[in-house]
């Protein structure tokens, strides 16, 4: 499977992520083992997680995602094989997130404890800091990178005024920059990062891992009507998408699936795989997981991806 840069960075990956949330979460150990064994198997290497995955369950403190990937990492032996990139910078509880370089220094060794690794291949900021000047943050990522402790840096949620504020520190300074952003981005949710972003990153060459791939999972074509918001707890969050645009949207994933004999989630992925270094997708099954690494094996030609940007354009913004 060929690879992705991260930026600048030299560091290459597939060109599909798997997303750890789930691990700790609607994914137990077991399931999880299962999971990142059939994912790597698939040829795949990028796993995204974060300290705070998954602190929203009842009785989790956060770090419980990194502490099963540390123990997959031990058991299965493939430390060497895979990117591990997590993030930092959400609240763990009182005066815990953030920024800081005090705080910084704290989070990458817990991270690292329980991942049982000795270096982090891409430390993303999980959102921006505002109340820590850019310098301090910068400043403090370039020591964990000289210290061996992480080897690429990343931003997640960064709006684009920010981000560049960030590059234009990093080359001020000469510190080592953000060579990827992460942001919300499907056929779905696109305005704001095409419009603003995305002239950013690839005029800075940066990397970009989006999340929120499938938009809840509206764009796997489960939910097409208001009765289908009960078919699962994440249904609630699917309504949104459940207009005219949404609805035209399904109906070219219908169209372009049906072509390729691909799902709708498979068509979805590769139409991000076409616009991004690597989308993140997070799955509960094996099967479930092996369905959307096939994805990675999709090409979408030109009139394929015509239809499904013509169908998921955004609304025209009115003029001031």
């Amino acid at each position: 499977m060929k690879k992705r840069r991260l930026g600048r960075s030299g560091i290459e990956v597939g060109p599909l992520a798997f997303g750890g949330n789930v691990f700790g979460w609607t994914a137990g150990e077991g399931a999880s083992f299962r999971l990142l064994d059939a994912f790597v198997a698939s040829g795949l290497n990028l796993i995204d997680t974060a300290d705070v995955y998954s602190r929203w369950v009842p009785g989790n403190k956060g770090g419980e995602s990194e502490t099963i990937i540390g123990k997959w990492l031990k058991r299965s032996g493939k430390r060497d094989s895979v990117v591990i990139a997590t993030k930092l910078g959400m609240e763990l509880g009182p005066g815990r997130k953030g920024l800081s370089k005090k705080w910084m220094a704290t989070a990458v060794e817990d991270s690292l404890r329980r991942l049982g690794t000795d270096r982090i291949d891409l430390y993303q900021a999980h959102l921006d800091d505002a109340e820590t000047p850019l310098e301090e943050t910068l400043e403090s990522f370039a020591g964990l990178i000289k210290q061996g402790k992480v080897r690429a840096i990343g931003a997640s949620n960064y709006g684009a005024e920010r981000l560049a504020s960030a590059l234009e520190t990093s080359a001020r300074l000469g510190l080592p920059r953000f060579e990827t952003l992460q942001p919300l981005y499907n056929l779905y949710d696109r305005a704001d990062y095409e419009t603003k972003l995305e002239p950013l990153c690839v005029k800075h060459e940066l990397g970009v891992i989006g999340y929120f791939s499938l938009a809840s999972g509206f764009l796997t074509g489960k939910y097409r009507s208001e009765a289908d918001l009960a078919k699962s707890p994440r249904g609630r969050g699917v309504k949104r998408f459940l207009d005219e645009r949404g609805l035209r949207i399904l109906a070219a994933l219908d169209k372009v699936s049906a072509e390729l004999s691909a799902t709708p989630a498979q068509v979805a992925l590769a139409w991000l795989m076409a616009k991004i270094t690597a989308p993140i997708a997070s799955a509960t099954s094996v099967a479930q997981l092996q369905e959307l690494t096939k994805a990675a094996e999709l090409k979408l030609d030109a009139g394929a991806l015509a239809m499904l940007d013509g169908a998921s354009a955004p609304a025209a913004v009115p003029a001031q």
